[in-house]
Parts: structure tokens; sequence; C-alpha cells
């Protein structure tokens, strides 16, 4: 339904919000580009840029359409790459935080899969420091972790919130210690919430250490304590704590894409894509 061509001309006149730069980068003429839009609108049957004499903008119906093109380009350049011979292949080590890993990763993976069956993927789930040691020491290609906000150090996935997390039936008594549920150390999570409880002056004490996320729900839903958590991680039998049991706050968290520049790029950089495309913008 939608030419690639016509895709392509569009993508660029939305990244460069101007006819003649796109007409420079792709080679064409600009009435050609122009010509391009309209035939792309008409098959959409929708508006999709806007222009005067002052500037160029996407309408919400080309916002949408850009999310659309940058999606069909790709998976043609990957049909197109995998029927000349030219399909990537390799080895690509990639390691997810264990609670990422909750989230749509095992789609995205198995989409990767199919879309790459001669990459060889190899998965490794842990904390988010020992992935961060690993990477560093070159065992691993590509890391999926949380970090702090701000750092600044690899490609920003979204920013999430870090709440207070329990069974629904969970209460805390006036001047009662916090039932603390936490990953062992060295670990974000557990840094995070006894900063925040120290600080406010909260007395605290760890009733189940852990290892990875089972641990963690599994001592939350049994009612033992309660976790530092990433508020879009929550799963639905246990619930964000209410602010009347006031506890502190405990700020934010990056999701994070950290790479090992010595690796092959085109494999780590096509994973980074489809994570980036189906786990939201930094702006989420």
């Amino acid at each position: 339904m939608f030419d690639p061509v016509l895709l392509k001309s569009f993508v660029s006149v939305a990244e460069t919000l101007s006819f003649t730069k796109t007409a420079t980068l792709l080679g064409l003429s600009q009435p050609t580009v122009s010509q391009h839009i309209r035939k792309l609108e008409t098959a959409a049957g929708r508006l999709l840029v806007a222009r005067d004499t002052r500037e160029v903008r996407l309408t919400d119906n080309g916002d949408a359409m850009l999310g659309f093109a940058r999606s069909i380009l790709a998976a043609h350049d990957q049909a197109s790459s995998y029927f000349t011979g030219s399909a990537m292949r390799g080895r690509l080590r990639f390691g997810s935080a264990d609670d990422l890993a909750l989230t749509q990763l095992p789609q995205i993976l198995r989409d990767f899969r199919q879309l790459y069956p001669q990459i060889n993927l190899e998965l490794t789930v842990n904390q988010s420091g020992a992935l961060a040691r690993r990477l560093q020491a070159g065992q691993l290609d590509l890391v999926f972790i949380k970090q702090e906000p701000g750092i600044g150090v690899g490609r920003l996935v979204r920013r999430d919130r870090m709440v207070w997390v329990g069974h629904r039936t969970l209460s805390l008594e006036p001047g009662q210690h916090v039932p603390l549920i936490a990953y062992q150390a060295p670990s974000l999570s557990r840094t995070v919430a006894i900063s925040a409880l120290e600080s406010a002056g909260r007395t605290w004490r760890i009733t189940c250490n852990v290892r990875e996320i089972n641990g963690v729900l599994a001592a939350a839903r049994a009612g033992i304590g309660i976790a530092a958590f990433p508020q879009s991680l929550i799963p639905p039998d246990l619930s964000e704590l209410s602010p009347a049991l006031e506890l502190p706050t405990l700020g934010d968290v990056d999701f994070s894409l950290l790479d090992n520049p010595g690796t092959a790029r085109k494999p780590v950089d096509a994973l980074i894509a489809a994570i980036v495309a189906r786990q939201g913008s930094p702006a989420n």
C-alpha cells in the first residue's frame, strides 16, 4: 500500500523539516520530493505535512505515519538484505537486568530472532551492576540495565519512577520498622531504598535478601515486606503503596542500553533499534 520510495522521502522531510534539504540528501529535485509527499498523502487519505512560507511541520497524522514509515523501511531493508545473501550473521551476547526482562523484552527478542535467524543471540539475565561489569570485561556485547538518572552513560531508552511496592493487604503501624525486601548488595534499588529511609529518619530492617526478581515478587506477594520497584514494572497482583504510609519518595531510574565499542556494530545497532522502538522514548 505504501511505496518505500515515497516513505523514504517522507521520513527525510520529517527529520529535516525541509523539502530542499531532502532533495539534496536523496539526490532528487524538489518537485519530485513534493510529488512523493502528495502521492503518499493520497495513499493514506490524510494530510501528513503542513507547510507555508515560514515552516514545514508534520500533522498529527504525519506523526503517526512517521512511526509506521520507519518500521516499514526497516523491515524492507532487512528483507532485502536477507534475500540478497547479505543477512547479518555472527554472535550477539546480550544481557538484561532481570526486572527489565519482565516487560516487552521477550517478544522483542523473539521478533529479533525471526528477523535475523543467522545471528546467534546469547541472553544473560542478572542484576544491572553485574551486567555492567561483564560488559566492561568484554564478556557481553550489549546490556539493558537500570542506572541512576542523568548519569549519561549509554543510550537512554526511557526514565521511570521508583516507588514502594507491596501486597495490597500490607499495613505499617506508626513507628514500626519498615520491612524491606532487597537484592543483595551491591544493588541500585537496595541503595535507593535504604538511602531514602535513612534520609527520612525511618528505621528499617531487611526481612528478605534476594538474588533475583522472582525472589522479590514472591516475598512481596507473601506480605513479608515492601520493595523499591520501577513503577511501570509493577505486576497486577501487587500495588504501589499509599502515600498515607508516609514513606519517603525514591526518585527516578533510567533504563539504558550500554554496548561494547569493540563488537560488530550491525547486530548491536539492530537490537538497540528494536528495543528503543518497543520500550518507549526518553520522554516517557
